[in-house]
């Protein structure tokens, strides 16, 4: 038994969106460390950057950049800050956050709630020497008359303290923000945010509910523009059974029961592109056999964020452990050599 499962009872007992604030509060109080060593099989480079396990935690958790130094000493081998917006905005009125305990998921309808991306730049700045990989995943104010335009900013205003940028136009709880993955819409903003770029990795976050031909549709956008990765995929609308309780609530779900449509919209994305652009798998994964699979699917690099909530904060190291003992017993020698291999 492990020190989490002692105290996930207590934080359960809290709101979660309470017991989230304390979490990161409680970070805020861990004494400086590096992180930990892992085995150079799990090191990978994807889009030029160098990451010490392919192992990394989704935007979300620290929407404000508070901790990333506190996020790469539990063994995160990179972490995306945000999502930040060019002004701070409250986000949806709250309630908005949702445990389902039994089905190991969440559902959110946050809004993109956040200190803005002027706020954020001077704590970002101060990380900006730590090991590990700091991504910025940017999106639009929900009262922004111009959507491109506050991307294009964010590109402008975040690129020079960022490892890497992600284009968030996948969140379902900004009304109207999936329709800038549409043809036009998409191009439009891509050809934007290339104009803008700033010599950092572009990556774009896409949905997981998308219509036939739009995973090739996407990733001739993304290619044609320059863009340097996929994340495949954001939360979902769609409602797989759920248990009751709060199944009927409005907004992204994630944890388990995304695993199955994340990993479809994976090997989609991946028959797509035939590997000419990485891909980074999330949705549903909490243990390294998951990651396994997202990895042998097309995944570069993969991220988790519902599964710490159940499995705790160690969840990262035994990831990128068990990833490094299914190398040895499979035969490879770097994790690179083990994407996109499943027949």
């Amino acid at each position: 038994m492990n020190l989490y499962s002692l105290i996930r009872p207590l934080a359960f007992a809290l709101d979660p969106e309470t017991a989230h604030r304390l979490t990161i509060q409680a970070l805020k109080l861990m004494p400086p460390h590096g992180p930990p060593h892992f085995p150079a099989s799990l090191k990978t480079t994807v889009a030029g950057l160098d990451f010490p396990t392919p192992v990394g935690l989704a935007a979300g958790f620290d929407k404000n950049a508070e901790v990333p130094e506190q996020l790469l000493s539990l063994g995160f081998g990179f972490v995306e800050m945000g999502t930040l917006t060019p002004r701070p905005q409250q986000g949806n009125p709250k309630p908005r956050l949702f445990r389902l305990k039994r089905d190991r998921a969440v559902i959110n309808r946050m809004g993109f709630n956040n200190c803005g991306q002027a706020a954020a730049f001077e704590r970002i700045e101060r990380f900006s020497h730590l090991p590990g990989v700091i991504g910025i995943n940017i999106g639009a104010n929900k009262d922004s008359a111009d959507r491109v335009a506050d991307y294009v900013a964010g590109v402008q205003a975040i690129a020079p303290i960022a490892d890497y940028l992600t284009i968030n136009i996948s969140s379902p709880n900004t009304p109207g923000l999936r329709g800038l993955q549409e043809e036009g819409a998409l191009d439009e903003l891509l050809a934007a945010v290339q104009d803008a770029h700033r010599d950092k990795p572009i990556f774009l976050k896409v949905a997981p509910d998308l219509n036939e031909g739009d995973p090739e549709r996407i990733v001739r956008a993304a290619i044609d523009h320059k863009i340097d990765a996929i994340i495949v995929s954001n939360t979902t609308v769609s409602r797989p059974p759920l248990t009751p309780r709060h199944a009927n609530e409005a907004g992204g779900l994630s944890g388990e029961p995304l695993k199955a449509l994340a990993l479809d919209a994976l090997r989609k994305f991946r028959a797509a592109s035939g590997g000419e652009i990485p891909l980074i798998g999330v949705g549903g994964i909490a243990n390294a056999d998951e990651a396994w699979e997202r990895i042998r699917a097309g995944a570069s690099l993969i991220q988790l964020y519902t599964a710490m909530v159940y499995e705790g904060p160690g969840i990262a190291k035994r990831i990128a452990r068990g990833l490094a003992d299914r190398l040895k017993r499979e035969g490879f020698s770097n994790i690179s050599e083990a994407v996109g291999t499943e027949r």
